[in-house]
Parts: C-alpha cells; structure tokens; sequence
C-alpha cells in the first residue's frame, strides 16, 4: 500500500501524520483490499524505485491516524 505525496523516508511520513495531515491509502494494482479501520502496512517510496522503508499504520474511516 501506498499514500501520497511519495515520502522518501519513513521519518517524514510520521512527522505529516502527527502534524494532523490526512493521508488515504491505496493499492494501485487492485490485487488487495484497503482496509478503511485496522492496521495495514505502507511501503515507500513508490514503483518503481526500490522500496527503502515500511510502516505499521492504524486507519480510521479510510484515513491514517497512527504511524508505529
């Protein structure tokens, strides 16, 4: 899964979900669904560049709210 803007580091994705930035994930090969409440995995940065970190994030009505 994925968000947008394409975060180069892990570190700067955190920081704009603790300044209260709404970001929705998605998958764009379709294969699997977004959970809109639960916990679910973001990669970055995108495809095709090699994929440098993950998260554990938790959603809320389609919107992250926490990144581990």
């Amino acid at each position: 899964m994925y968000v947008d803007p394409d975060y180069k580091s892990k570190k700067d994705f955190k920081a704009a979900v603790a300044s209260g930035e709404k970001h929705r994930p998605y998958n764009p090969s379709g294969i699997f669904p977004v959970l809109e409440n639960g916990r679910i995995a973001i990669e970055g940065p995108h495809y095709p560049q090699p994929h440098r970190w993950y998260a554990d994030c938790d959603v809320r009505d389609g919107v992250i709210t926490k990144v581990r």
